[in-house]
């Protein structure tokens, strides 16, 4: 059997990053007294730009997310989440992120990028499982 061909990183355009706590029915959105981790859920919603004429496979959302006086939230990581395949074009796309209660806000989010791959990079979900069902309720919100 002969090698895989190497995959090749390839970076994707992120525009219209907006960060808002998650919908108040929203399983993450669960009242903090009630969430041993301290943390309050919030949904990194934007669109990712795939130029290609083929899939980019195994993409993962790179950003900055800042509090009130400029400090990271998220101390020492800039991933913040994986978006799957992102197929030929403009994608929406929606993340959960725990951030620490008393954060002081409002947060905000720069350097948001993506890359991905031109083959998989890792073990593969089933059809249909590329999102979380958590995930694609993010997504679909009405």
């Amino acid at each position: 059997m002969a090698p895989a061909a190497p995959a090749w990183a390839l970076d994707l355009a992120v525009s219209e990053v907006r960060l808002e706590p998650c919908p108040a029915d929203d399983p993450g959105a669960q009242p903090e007294l009630k969430r041993p981790s301290g943390a309050r859920c919030y949904a990194l919603r934007g669109t990712v730009s795939n130029p290609r004429s083929q899939p980019v496979i195994d993409a993962d959302l790179f950003a900055v997310i800042s509090d009130r006086s400029g400090e990271p939230v998220l101390q020492n990581r800039t991933r913040v989440g994986s978006l799957g395949d992102v197929p030929p074009g403009n994608s929406s796309f929606a993340l959960r992120l725990a951030v620490p209660a008393g954060t002081p806000g409002p947060l905000r989010v720069s350097h948001a990028k993506a890359r991905g791959f031109n083959a998989p990079v890792r073990v593969r979900a089933g059809s249909g499982d590329e999102l979380l069902p958590l995930e694609q309720a993010l997504l679909d919100p009405g």
